[in-house]
């Protein structure tokens, strides 16, 4: 009877040891969420904690940042701080008091800058456009990111970094990698806008700085300008939807973003009418249409321009203005 007993202890204390095993306090059974992940100097950052372990919404949670105890409270699962400057760092720290015991959890945040530029490839904009050219459906654009992350040692070097890329929130494993620091895509026809994300990390991945951008897209249009035989084409005014010519014209037809850039190419067909009437130009320079009144004519009559890409069907244009005369 007394070796049962024995024998019995011995279990009970066994459950126990091993019962505290697998209850015990552990740092990885909490995670901590950085929102945004990837702070800018000085920005607002929020810091929660969350487990599948523990109920935290009833221990007592303390938080200091960089040694200093800030806030603290039972279930004050997060944490407002705000980003240091650039190439300095915060530590954050969240003691939580469990009932098998306390264990911190400790954020670092580095806060980091990063730009992304954008250019569409092949859209064709006229000479001295102050704007900038747009892309079309099925026209190529370039994504250039440009960080700036601080570490001990200095501004890091952006070439000596490696980039993970997003389209529309889905990884890009062929475009992403070490060094490279800007992404190509193809405009969807189906789609009025694409989203760009990156991002980009240190060796070592100690330090990384996230950014994204909306791409929209736009459709080719063209406009009139007058040619004059002395002053050339006059940019400065394009022509209304009502034209009226004295004597012998040229009116220069101008497409904005249709690909490719260079507009003399082959692809592209040039269909010009008059009141309907389709008129063949022998001209090299298919975006210029002469134009004469009869002598002794009056009224107006309706000039149209359709574009045709054939390499890229969706980027097909028109205009269509009057002329007086």
């Amino acid at each position: 009877m007394k070796l049962k007993f024995l024998l019995l202890s011995f279990f009970v204390i066994c459950v126990a040891i091993s019962a505290q095993k697998i209850y015990a306090a552990s740092e990885s059974s909490i995670s901590a969420d950085t929102m945004p992940p990837y702070p800018e100097p000085y920005e607002s950052t929020n810091v929660t904690l969350k487990s599948y372990t523990y109920n935290l919404d009833s221990v007592l949670i303390s938080w200091s940042e960089n040694g200093k105890v800030i806030a603290s409270g039972t279930g004050k699962k997060s944490f407002s701080a705000t980003a240091p400057a650039a190439g300095e760092s915060a530590e954050v720290t969240a003691t939580i008091y469990l009932p098998d015991g306390a264990i911190e959890r400790k954020i670092i945040i580095r806060p980091s800058v990063m730009e992304l530029l954008w250019q569409a490839n092949d859209s064709h904009i006229p000479p001295f456009y102050k704007g900038k050219a747009l892309p079309t459906a099925d026209s190529e654009v370039k994504v250039v990111a440009m960080p700036e992350i601080r570490t001990s040692g200095g501004l890091a070097d952006p070439n000596n970094m490696t980039y993970a890329w997003k389209k529309d929130y889905t990884n890009n494993v062929d475009g992403s990698g070490y060094g490279k620091n800007f992404f190509l895509y193809i405009n969807d026809y189906l789609e009025d806008s694409n989203t760009i994300s990156v991002t980009a990390s240190t060796v070592g991945e100690q330090h990384s700085s996230q950014a994204s951008i909306e791409i929209g897209t736009a459709e080719p249009k063209i406009l009139f300008y007058k040619n004059d035989s002395i002053l050339g084409t006059i940019w400065e005014m394009a022509l209304n939807s009502a034209h009226k010519i004295q004597g012998p014209e040229i009116v220069r037809a101008v497409p904005y973003f249709i690909s490719p850039e260079e507009i003399r190419t082959p692809s592209l067909i040039w269909n010009w009418f008059i009141n309907d009437n389709p008129v063949y130009l022998t001209s090299l320079r298919k975006n210029f249409m002469p134009l004469q009144a009869e002598e002794g004519k009056h009224g107006t009559s309706k000039l149209r321009l359709n574009i045709e890409n054939q390499d890229k069907i969706f980027q097909t244009t028109d205009k269509e203005i009057n002329i007086e005369f």
